[in-house]
């Protein structure tokens, strides 16, 4: 169904092709709430679709980024405090999708002395020629808070229907070039054509593949086997691109940290290997073999500089090319014969072979006393397929749970509007008789859980904020994690990693929560 386009003294329905008069920020900010508001995959493509119809070539790949909730600039150095104090919204829609843009870019180069007021000043600016409506639409694709369901699959598909291209074909594209922003302008210009201008090429970092879960190593060996078994790690992802002797190490987001890490670049550049794409990770070792806490690896990737303090070690678990040839496409049991080939032992993931249960379920075992996270069960005949999350791998990882009190709550965005979401968790302490927070989590609420939990909180009111509704200590959940972590931005210094609600528990009182000790005891740092 075509959008509505703006006449002159008339409303008119715009063809897919027409491309008559510049986007504005307000049609961006309509297409966002009309996608939050469907559950329905076809009907949110067909909606970004009708959009990027309307988009000119200049303004597909900004009107992409700002409806999958990201910026074309990545960061530009913007966080809430310099969000807090608006002006007045203007009443009449006039910021085109260019005026934008141009002024997120204006404000990531600000650096220097004085540079905070100088993005409050051009924020200012953007903010009062942008109506209430559009207010809300910044604020959220500033703060990272735009979920409204337009992830990358969905994206895909619109920008494939908008540019009747085969969707696959968009996916391929966006896994070479890394984005969808560059696809999507290549697709509606140039159509197929355009695609096929997309392949690997050494330098430029592809998105990762990724794994799906599985509660056991046997529920994954049910639909993988045999299998190649790895050790999962709690480490930096790092995607290594060599040729004629120059490394270059980017992120699973695909930024270049090359210059952090010279040990990592000095070991992958030892290689016997003139070109070669390698994907692993990178990881903070004890003396005894042991990961350090996380935070000291994420630390170490994040300072510039040699660092060698804190040396971090290298696991190659994949290839993608190899001297010429692209091996992304290969199966999986292919890849790993030309890694071994090229990579030595020591920098190499630990890996089994197995289509035993009961090998595979003492693999994992290992992994877990050698105080790493897990394991990878790995398909060895799948292809590489980047930035998904397919069958072909599957992490098993021990569940750790913590029943936890809801000390607070923020109101929900998107399809969650209305509703209480964001749960911020507390661990009891015996000593002051108090909380103590240990983070926050929107994640694993199903819409029945957050009418459930909202009207329940609403009774536990004490105060309010224009985000936050903050509770009498009595609402107990049962909450999944990963691990703990040290964080300055709690009061009791830790902080749950990828925290995930699992079930409310009415049927606790906050008195039988856990205790602050019993989280310490996990974090064993």
């Amino acid at each position: 169904m075509p959008l509505l386009a703006r006449g002159v003294g008339v409303v008119s329905i715009v063809g897919p092709q027409s491309h008559n008069a510049n986007v504005l920020l307000t049609d961006i900010a309509e297409t966002s709430r009309a996608v939050a508001a469907t559950s329905a995959r076809l009907a949110k493509r067909e909606l970004l679709a009708d959009r990027l119809r309307l988009a000119t070539p200049d303004e597909v790949a900004i009107a992409v980024a700002y409806l999958s909730g990201e910026l074309p600039q990545r960061q530009i150095g913007v966080g809430w405090a310099v969000l807090r104090e608006r002006p007045a919204p203007a009443t009449e829609a006039t910021l085109t999708l260019a005026d934008v843009d141009a002024a997120f870019t204006a404000v990531g180069q600000v650096s220097g002395k004085g540079s905070v007021a100088t993005r409050k000043a051009l924020l200012a600016d953007l903010f009062a020629r942008a109506t209430a409506e559009e207010h809300g639409f910044l604020l959220r694709l500033l703060s990272g808070e735009l979920r409204q369901g337009a992830l990358d699959g969905v994206m895909a598909d619109a920008i494939a229907a908008a540019a009747k291209v085969p969707a696959a074909e968009v996916r391929r594209a966006a896994m070479f070039r890394g984005s969808l922003f560059a696809v999507a302008e290549a697709a509606l210009t140039a159509g197929r054509e355009g695609l096929r201008g997309f392949g690997l090429e050494v330098g430029r970092p592809v998105k990762p593949m990724l794994a799906a879960s599985a509660p056991s190593v046997e529920a994954a060996m049910d639909k993988v086997s045999p299998a190649a078994v790895e050790w999962k790690l709690d480490g930096i992802r790092v995607q290594a691109h060599v040729r004629d002797g120059e490394v270059r190490l980017f992120t699973r987001t695909l930024d270049d940290i090359t210059a952090r890490l010279p040990e990592a670049v000095e070991a992958i550049g030892a290689l016997p290997v003139r070109s070669a794409v390698f994907d692993g990770e990178l990881i903070a070792l004890r003396d005894d073999g042991r990961p350090h806490p996380f935070q000291v690896t994420s630390a170490r990737v994040a300072r510039r500089g040699a660092g060698q303090d804190v040396p971090l070690s290298v696991f190659l678990f994949d290839v993608l090319h190899a001297d010429g040839t692209d091996l992304i496409d290969r199966p999986g049991a292919e890849r790993n014969e030309t890694l071994a080939a090229l990579v030595p032992e020591p920098l190499r993931m630990p890996r089994l072979v197995t289509d035993s249960v009961e090998e595979a379920t003492a693999f994992f075992g290992d992994a877990l006393a050698h105080g790493h996270e897990g394991v990878l069960v790995k398909s060895l005949d799948t292809p590489y397929t980047a930035g998904r999350r397919g069958a072909g791998w599957i992490k098993v990882k021990p569940r750790h749970t913590l029943d936890l009190v809801v000390l607070a709550v923020e109101w929900g965005h998107g399809r969650r509007q209305g509703m209480l979401s964001n749960l911020h968790l507390g661990a009891r302490d015996p000593e002051s008789g108090g909380f103590v927070m240990l983070g926050k989590t929107f994640k694993g609420l199903t819409d029945e859980m957050l009418r459930w939990q909202t009207e329940r909180l609403l009774g536990l009111e004490e105060r309010r904020d224009q985000w936050t509704v903050y509770v009498r200590p009595e609402l107990v959940v049962e909450i999944a994690f990963d691990g703990v972590q040290r964080s300055p931005r709690y009061p009791g210094g830790l902080a749950l990693r990828f925290a995930r609600v699992l079930r409310h528990r009415p049927d606790k009182t906050a008195e039988e929560a856990d205790t602050i000790d019993s989280v310490r005891a996990t974090a064993a740092f």
